[in-house]
């Protein structure tokens, strides 16, 4: 190919016939083809949204990359997060443009994890569940779990939309009307959790720390406040670049998550956006959801607790 076919929008494309990572499957061409095609598909659930990235470099294991390096191109949008955990300004990413998903196809940012708010604000966009099969499970457990949420969210008049994670699990999400309080939402989800669970427990678990799932699908409900989840059409770094895929709620026992890929989705899709389409339109928080939420307790507090009671117990068993 020509010298012009590696340069696009101004941005300079290197070594884009190289493997994008053992055993993927395609090449840093195939990455940036797909998010060229799918930049109007993807564009608009990054839009100011404080970006974080998985590349996943030549020689080396892939990391998760929050903060800009030096060498960012001045145009790339940004917006500046301080930082508790790490008492220091983070400089994130905002994925608003074309040309900067090119520019991050080229330094091998693979997955694309926005953040739950937008820039500026402390509001959560949407209540996200996170279903996670077991080690040993199918993807089809998961989907079973997700039919609990969905049972769930529907009696509790927020109906969501459905995604493979592009892993081996499923996400709901539903869109929240303006100015949900993050605690409240992050309640919202607990009760989720509890009540899916109370659905059907031989299926599912709220059991944050693994070793208590007992081969149980996790309905992990801790996604809110600074958290990310991958975004719909995201790829991932799983063999044969996967991506995060929207399903229609009729379809999903029918499909496995490798059945979406950076080489077949776009011409999947035509010009649909089927995530734009399924997403409902906001609703606020349900009230009875938010009141039991708030009763249950978080699940990371608790299971550090119940860590260090484990950890002071096998001390004293062991002396």
């Amino acid at each position: 190919m020509g010298a012009m076919a590696d340069e696009r929008d101004g941005v300079p494309l290197t070594n884009l016939d190289q493997e994008l990572f053992p055993g993927a499957g395609a090449t840093k061409r195939d990455l940036i083809d797909y998010l060229d095609a799918m930049s109007g598909r993807l564009l608009p659930v990054l839009r100011d949204r404080p970006l974080s990235v998985i590349r996943v470099l030549r020689g080396q294991d892939q990391f998760m990359q929050k903060n800009l390096p030096k060498y960012t191109p001045d145009w790339v949008p940004r917006t500046r997060i301080w930082a508790d955990a790490s008492h220091r300004e983070v400089t994130y990413a905002l994925g608003n443009d074309r040309r900067t998903l090119l520019w991050f196809g080229n330094q091998r940012a693979v997955e694309y994890h926005p953040a739950l708010m937008l820039a500026g604000s402390h509001h959560p966009t949407h209540l996200i569940m996170d279903l996670d099969p077991p080690e040993n499970g199918g993807f089809q457990l998961a989907v079973a779990a997700a039919r609990l949420v969905q049972q769930v969210l529907t009696d509790a008049g927020m109906p969501g939309a459905v995604k493979t994670s592009g892993s081996k699990g499923v996400h709901v999400f539903v869109p929240l009307a303006p100015e949900a309080a993050p605690e409240d939402v992050a309640a919202a989800q607990r009760a989720v959790a509890a009540r899916a669970e109370r659905l059907d427990p031989e299926l599912a678990t709220t059991a944050f720390i693994r070793e208590d799932r007992h081969g149980k699908v996790f309905l992990d409900a801790t996604r809110a406040g600074g958290a990310t989840v991958v975004a719909a059409y995201s790829p991932r770094i799983r063999p044969g670049v996967p991506v995060s895929f929207p399903v229609d709620w009729a379809d999903l026992d029918s499909v496995a998550p490798g059945d979406f890929t950076v080489r077949n989705a776009p011409g999947l899709l035509g010009d649909r956006d089927p995530w734009a389409q399924a997403l409902p339109d906001p609703v606020p928080l349900e009230k009875g959801l938010v009141e039991e939420g708030h009763t249950i307790p978080v699940a990371r507090v608790q299971a550090m607790h119940e860590g260090k009671r484990r950890a002071r117990a096998k001390r004293a068993a062991e002396s």
